[in-house]
């Protein structure tokens, strides 16, 4: 049967095709014969107590141009679709905010949501991960530059210092005991101790790469190793870290066993972890990437697993 699938999302003309893990899950349902409609955060409305969008169908494909759309749009109560899918990349802002507040008025007995409004309002995607203790290095979150320089010493005189609305590697620091600019860029992360930021001993294994894990329902589908270059202790791909094939391991089903309640609860059911050596670094929930990459490499395809679990949780409201 085929449904209405809406994506909630940046621009089309600023997708990657061969790297946008929103694009392959549009291709994916289009090739199964449902409908796919754009929609942009600020076509999102609610007059009372009833939610719209102004949306779009659309179709993507492989090539140039890579998508078109078939109509002009029209307003559509959100439970016109069968499905949302919620994938405006950071930052998490205001507007975000507003928007998780809007798709939460969306009748969830007629209508799946992906992920759960209440739970991307619920997970700041640093925050989130210190609700796993066992799973987390040792991590400070503060603003104090004498509590963070204590927090340092203690680890050995190496500490990764990020703010809790980055994204992207975006204002990730390796701050040393012994850098003369030590003092200025806590300063700078911190605003001047104005601004909460989270910092978390140094892993050497990260110089082998940063695991992105993809989770489904709090079971993992599949995972690559984010190497950084030499000149660079981020591995982040826009950064030019370099996606290598990787196994899923024992550790990484220990933690995701460890987040599957949690994430269950909070309707959280597609995320990327981070993880360095044995560690959970960070829970990204917004808009999680690395499906593309992954497929590639291990011959797969997860966005299939996405769509036949968006699926049949359709089919289970339809019942």
């Amino acid at each position: 049967m085929p449904y209405k699938f809406a994506f909630v999302m940046d621009p089309l003309e600023k997708v990657l095709p061969d790297k946008d893990t929103t694009f392959a899950f549009m291709l994916e349902a289009i090739g199964r014969g449902h409908q796919v409609y754009f929609v942009a955060l600020p076509d999102l409305y609610a007059i009372g107590a009833q939610a719209f969008a102004g949306a779009r169908r659309c179709a993507v494909m492989r090539g140039t141009p890579h998508y078109r759309f078939i109509d002009d749009g029209a307003d559509y109560p959100l439970e016109n679709f069968d499905a949302i899918f919620m994938r405006k990349d950071p930052p998490a802002d205001d507007v975000y905010l507003f928007a998780t507040m809007l798709l939460s008025l969306a009748d969830r007995r007629r209508t799946f949501v992906l992920n759960e409004p209440a739970g991307l309002r619920e997970a700041n995607e640093k925050l989130y991960a210190l609700n796993f203790p066992d799973a987390i290095p040792p991590t400070l979150v503060s603003q104090d530059l004498a509590r963070l320089k204590k927090f340092m010493a203690e680890q050995g005189g190496q500490m990764i210092v990020k703010p809790l609305d980055g994204h992207g590697g975006e204002g990730v620091f390796l701050a040393n005991s012994k850098d003369r600019n030590l003092g200025a860029i806590l300063e700078t992360v911190t605003q001047f101790e104005t601004r909460l930021i989270m910092a978390q001993r140094y892993i050497p294994e990260a110089r082998k790469g940063d695991k992105r894990l993809i989770v489904l329902n709090g079971d993992p589908l599949g995972c690559t190793l984010r190497v950084p270059r030499d000149d660079e202790h981020r591995g982040n791909i826009h950064v030019g870290g370099n996606a290598v094939k990787a196994p899923i391991t024992a550790r990484d089903r220990e933690i995701c066993r460890m987040l599957k309640p949690r994430l269950e609860r909070d309707g959280l059911y597609f995320v990327g972890l981070d993880i360095i050596g044995d560690y959970l670094t960070e829970v990204n929930v917004t808009s999680p990437t690395g499906v593309q990459e992954i497929d590639r490499l291990d011959g797969a395809n997860l966005e299939g697993k996405v769509i036949d679990f968006v699926e049949s949780r359709i089919a289970e409201l339809k019942r």
